[in-house]
């Protein structure tokens, strides 16, 4: 019966229909149907069949719930074809990509409000709206495509009473050139491709109020740099992008990491480059395994201590997830290995490592259908645990700074009334080696477009 279920719907996703509203009812009474079918028929086999038979219903109905929610989410998005990011870009990024010759706009934004709940420290609640996002992208044609994202943050770039003002900044803008699937030529403003959140940033594709603070102490998110190179996918499910980029800056390198260093595209020096290359493997759908890797010199042919130093750097980070059946499961791991760090740290008057690293892993799982079994809408209690340390391994004659080596627990619900919008709700507890950090409660949403 499951089969045959399956077969009625798929036409339902494929076929044209006078109206989108119509073709979200049609499949919601589908859906309605399939699920008083399959209720009445666990009563049936409660009574007549063995366990084993009991558990092959239950996943097959599992299959064919998750299969309805990409359906829906394929039929809700407006303007692209679906839910999905391309070229390892999110899917609001993505749309230009799916739309016809001409102009492409998306976006994204979010807001949240932090309460500190322990060890304040003399710091205060804040409510803050965080980003606003446009993506602004142009199709040529079928093989040469313009894409840029600019990126309005906290509301204004005037100061205030309360705090400095915010930025206005191309966050990328890049000409691809869409040769084969196997090899495509991307130059510009790019974003580098390491980690989960740099590349896909865009609110209701990852947990919590705040990126993961792994992806921004050890991976500089959001961390762009101008440059060029190939991407494209190798055979079915396998993905590379690399690219030649200008290297970062050491002379912004500190005890708390390499964020500092970001020339971000603003007349960037560039008497160093580096190379970034990244591989992902996905054998499932929203399954994947992968790893990428930044090597190259980051002085600048400055002068640190006495002497021009190379800072050659080399930083490499390995990455996967899971999800299926409403179960969600990631993990990353990264470590940045800095040559010349005691020169550095001369320079910069505070200790700069020359092993920086940190991890985490997080899991989450949709309730939803627990609650409501006919709904399409989300809600995910998610758990995550992040270690760091940007002062694991310091030049010798310097102290390491205890307050960068901390732990990080975070815990909170993710509901998402349709898939372009979430409402988020997370408490956060930081220690450090030194002492505690403040601990925090975020209430906040996100959007796509």
């Amino acid at each position: 019966m499951a089969p045959l279920l399956l077969c009625a719907l798929i036409p339902t996703a494929v076929v044209a229909e006078p109206s989108r509203e119509e073709r979200i009812r049609d499949l919601e009474e589908q859906q309605r149907k399939m699920n008083e079918e399959l209720r009445d028929l666990r009563r049936r086999l409660e009574q007549t069949a063995p366990h084993d038979e009991m558990k092959e219903v239950e996943r097959k109905q599992g299959i064919l719930t998750d299969e309805v929610r990409r359906l829906r989410e394929a039929f809700v998005l407006p303007e692209s074809k679906e839910l999905k990011g391309s070229y390892g870009l999110g899917p609001a990024a993505s749309k230009v990509y799916q739309a016809q010759p001409g102009l492409s706009i998306g976006g994204y934004g979010e807001f949240d409000f932090k309460a500190l709940v322990a060890d304040e420290d003399g710091n205060k609640n804040t409510f803050d709206f965080v980003r606003f996002v446009l993506y602004v992208g142009y199709k040529y044609n079928d093989w040469i495509i313009l894409n840029s994202e600019i990126e309005f943050e906290h509301a204004t770039t005037s100061s205030s009473v309360s705090a400095d003002g915010g930025s206005v900044s191309v966050e990328f803008a890049t000409l691809d050139f869409l040769f084969h699937p196997v090899a495509n030529v991307r130059g510009g403003l790019v974003l580098v491709p390491i980690g989960f959140i740099n590349e896909i940033h865009e609110p209701p594709f990852f947990f919590g109020n705040a990126r993961p603070e792994v992806e921004r102490q050890i991976l500089p998110t959001t961390w762009r740099s101008n440059g060029f190179g190939l991407f494209g996918e190798i055979v079915p499910g396998l993905e590379y992008r690399t690219y030649a980029i200008t290297s970062l800056n050491a002379e912004g390198f500190g005890s708390s990491g390499i964020r500092g260093g970001r020339q971000s595209g603003n007349r960037e020096v560039a008497e160093d480059w580096s190379w970034v290359g990244r591989l992902d493997y996905s054998f499932l759908p929203g399954t994947f395994v992968g790893a990428s890797a930044y090597v190259g010199d980051q002085g600048q042919d400055e002068e640190y201590d006495g002497d021009e130093r190379a800072a050659f750097m080399q930083l490499y980070e390995v990455h996967a997830q899971l999800q299926m059946y409403g179960f969600h499961w990631r993990a990353l791991a990264a470590v940045t290995d800095l040559d010349d760090a005691r020169a550095l740290s001369v320079q910069r008057g505070q200790t700069i490592a020359e092993v920086m690293w940190g991890w985490y892993t997080e899991i989450a799982y949709d309730v939803m259908p627990w609650i409501l079994d006919d709904s399409m809408q989300y809600l995910a209690p998610w758990l995550r645990y992040s270690r760091i340390d940007t002062q694991d391994s310091v030049p010798t004659g310097f102290s390491p700074d205890k307050r960068q080596d901390r732990d990080i627990f975070e815990v909170g619900l993710a509901y998402k009334p349709i898939p372009q919008i979430v409402l988020k709700l997370d408490y956060r507890n930081q220690d450090n080696a030194a002492g505690s950090d403040p601990d925090e409660v975020r209430i906040g949403a996100g959007f796509v477009f």
